[in-house]
């Protein structure tokens, strides 16, 4: 158990030290809020898919299947439970809780679950790892894109279809049933913009958590609720859930586990401003439980690391 932790808390910690890196380059201004947004654009549209892509060029194997099909369930699972969680919050003040809801519920699964998935199991933690982003885009772009906008007019079809995670499945999918692989010509381009995913996502994050104040999240109680709900409560009860059910594949639990103890997903941050809300409040909270994440995370993946290794 404790080399389990230390192996999560090593990882955890070379994260936040290029987190480091990004606050050292917005202290510098080599940084802007221009370039960093263009960042977060390539992450999203470019990299994503060329991540889940170079995750699925393998040979196809049925065991890889089962539990690609136990990765969607528990990725649905853990989105439900979340939801459920959130519309604990009732405030009468909707633009603070459109924030705690969507806080609550949507795990940053891309931009530091995919990392640490890489880190601590590979190409392997990666694959399964996509099939919780591809359904963190649905319900984010659906139930979540309500909860902020306030009204079903703003959901779109074709955001739940054509969006980053969905587009990577969809592209990466055949790879894995057709045991293809692409050309070197098309292969290498795709893998050094998938390992661009890393260091790209925590030079952002790092950015953002030197623009922000706590102020905000420290002044309101149910903040504190909402990050230990994202942070402890629903991780702990997706790690109970998945060892109660003794999937097969032991590398599958590991990555859904690293996945739903993210911290509160960056998008956050984005559909508030958009959409009028606590921008004040999402930044803290995104920035806050990135920070405690330092201390969650290790404990909660280590122990997953131990029970299914």
């Amino acid at each position: 158990m404790l080399e389990s932790l230390l192996v999560v808390a090593r990882q955890v910690g070379v994260l936040f030290a290029l987190m480091g890196v990004g606050v050292l380059c917005n202290r510098c201004r080599i940084l802007s809020e221009k370039a960093v947004k263009g960042l977060v654009e390539l992450l999203m549209l470019v990299v994503t898919p060329c991540v889940i892509m170079q995750a699925f060029q393998r040979p196809f194997d049925r065991h890889l299947l089962q539990g690609l099909e136990w990765a969607l369930g528990i990725a649905l699972f853990t989105h439900a439970l979340g939801i459920l969680a959130a519309m604990g919050f009732r405030t009468r003040d909707m633009r603070r809780r459109s924030v705690l809801r969507f806080a609550t519920t949507f795990s940053n699964a891309g931009f530091m679950g995919i990392p640490l998935e890489y880190a601590l199991l590979g190409n392997d933690g990666v694959f399964f790892g996509a099939v919780y982003v591809a359904v963190f885009n649905v319900v984010c772009w659906s139930w979540g894109l309500v909860t902020m906008c306030g009204s079903m007019k703003e959901v779109r079809i074709r955001t739940l279809l054509v969006n980053p995670g969905t587009v990577g499945i969809a592209l990466g999918l055949p790879f894995f049933f057709f045991s293809f692989s692409l050309p070197a010509v098309l292969a290498d381009p795709v893998r050094m913009l998938a390992d661009l995913n890393t260091p790209v996502a925590m030079l952002v994050i790092g950015y953002y958590l030197s623009e922000t104040s706590f102020g905000e999240v420290l002044r309101c109680g149910a903040a504190y609720v909402a990050v230990f709900l994202r942070l402890v409560a629903l991780p702990c009860a997706v790690l109970g859930t998945v060892w109660l059910c003794r999937p097969a594949d032991g590398t599958m639990a590991i990555a859904l586990v690293t996945a739903a103890s993210a911290p509160v997903a960056a998008l956050t941050t984005a559909f508030a401003a958009k959409y009028n809300r606590d921008v004040s409040l999402s930044v803290g909270l995104v920035s806050g439980s990135t920070l405690f994440s330092l201390v969650t995370m290790p404990p909660i993946v280590g122990l997953a690391m131990w029970l299914f290794r």
